[in-house]
């Protein structure tokens, strides 16, 4: 199906749809493999997939195809005018599903003020798809959907053509061999503006210490080279098994791959209950038990991490405060460990106030004192001042929503973008007025190592 794109930098009107007709159609299947679905995908939708799955592998979504886009160039109201145009969309559905919603899944870049050139060639300031083709696993049952958003009024033959391509990818996906998936070689690995990287923690730093801000997050990329053009299925099987215990999203755009393996949930509405993770303040694991739960008590001790990570609570507290009826938020922050990292933890929860959305929600978190600073808008300005990289979707929210007005957004961190034969990863830190060059640099090679497993990378003598 060719996709319906739209930009919502034009004027609303909610007839603009009425037009349109959602038409959907969903199967149980048995059970298959989520990336052999993703990968059956690849010669007809290449370009136009998607995959997501919770921290905790009770929900994963891959789509195929494009039933209808919806993207925003210009970052006035970008995130109403997605959830406008989503909600407009979904009035026109034809046939309501049982057990399974059609789904837009997409994301937002960090910063659209933000005009340095970057890599981020393909991607929007906002860029969501709902897909021709849905697979959805939940509770150990497995549904494929198919959508078809059309202004046509005859729709039979093109609907028989969806069934007979469904039919055909869920065959593959069941009945083809599980490909198997080796690391890339890398040929080349730059830091990039590494010189100028060390420069601006020095200068944000002394900023800090002026007391013209509390928390700035500084970020670096590295770039690495292959010889071949890198497999999106590949980067997703190998980054499943080197941070199981992560959220997992994929986006192509053209092209451009972005993926990852992030530890933080930005928010999670569910029947208007409404989740958020603060994530903020970090120390390696221990390589024994022992040496584990040291570091583990060090970082809930620790001045500096404590109050980075306070930030975080107070800041997404309040925006919860603002459109929940009431929150909850534990006194004290326990620990999240991954492979690779310990962080400080705090929950927030909170129902959901009448006409309160998701995407209010991701709008007034994004970005949190964990990826931005504090104050916002200074610690915003100052990254586009002073950070050597143009952010894309890097530290962004990513995720889905669904025609109920539930759905789950990440915070877009240990994360690449894959462009054909270049990765570029991407890892920064909070920097707070005794922060140093040398113990940044440091933190951001311990962020980097879920993506260099992944991609072939070797770490380096400084991680």
């Amino acid at each position: 199906m060719n996709s319906q794109p739209y930009s919502s930098t034009e004027k609303y009107e909610d007839t603009r749809f009425l037009a349109y007709r959602f038409y959907t159609e969903t199967i149980e299947v048995s059970g298959m493999s989520a990336l052999a679905f993703f990968e059956a995908g690849k010669t007809s939708f290449k370009g136009q997939r998607m995959f997501w799955q919770n921290r905790e592998k009770t929900f994963t979504l891959v789509g195929l195809g494009h039933a209808f886009t919806l993207s925003a160039a210009n970052h006035h109201g970008r995130f109403e005018d997605i959830q406008k145009d989503w909600q407009s969309l979904c009035k026109q559905i034809v046939n309501e599903e049982r057990f399974v919603q059609p789904i837009l899944f997409g994301g937002f870049s960090f910063d659209p003020l933000n005009k340095q050139q970057s890599e981020w060639v393909r991607f929007p300031e906002a860029y969501f798809a709902v897909p021709s083709f849905q697979l959805i696993i939940k509770d150990d049952r497995a549904y494929v959907s198919i959508h078809l958003i059309t202004k046509e009024e005859e729709t039979f033959q093109a609907f028989e053509a969806l069934r007979k391509e469904r039919d055909k990818m869920i065959h593959t996906a069941q009945v083809s061999e599980l490909a198997t998936y080796t690391k890339p070689i890398v040929v080349e690995r730059q830091e990039l503006k590494k010189e100028q990287y060390m420069d601006s923690i020095e200068k944000v730093t002394a900023i800090i210490k002026a007391k013209q801000a509390e928390k700035v997050v500084i970020a670096r990329t590295l770039k690495l080279k292959y010889k071949e053009s890198l497999s999106p299925a590949s980067a997703l099987y190998q980054v499943s098994k080197e941070q199981p215990e992560s959220f997992l999203f994929g986006l192509e755009a053209e092209d451009q791959f972005f993926f990852g393996a992030t530890p933080e949930r930005l928010v999670k509405v569910e029947n208007r209950q409404a989740l958020s993770t603060c994530l903020a303040g970090s120390t390696p694991r221990g390589k024994t038990v022992d040496r584990d739960a040291e570091l583990g008590e060090d970082l809930l001790r620790d001045r500096k991490n404590r109050s980075e990570h306070q930030y975080v609570v107070a800041m997404i507290s309040k925006v919860f405060a603002e459109h929940c009826r009431e929150t909850f938020v534990p006194k004290t922050p326990a620990l999240m460990k991954t492979r690779d990292i310990q962080h400080l933890y705090t929950p927030v929860k909170g129902e959901l106030k009448a006409g309160a959305t998701l995407f209010d929600l991701v709008r007034d978190l994004h970005p949190t004192p964990a990826l931005g600073g504090e104050p916002k808008q200074t610690a915003l300005s100052l990254i586009r001042q002073y950070e050597t990289m143009n952010r894309g979707y890097y530290a962004a929210p990513i995720g889905w929503v669904d025609a109920q007005g539930n759905g789950e957004f990440a915070v877009a961190i240990r994360s690449a973008l894959l462009n054909e034969k270049e990765a570029y990863l991407y890892a920064g830190g909070g920097i707070v007025e005794d922060s140093t060059p040398e113990s940044e640099y440091s933190e951001t090679w311990v962020k980097f190592r879920p993506m260099l497993r992944a991609l072939g990378g070797q770490l380096s003598d400084e991680s």
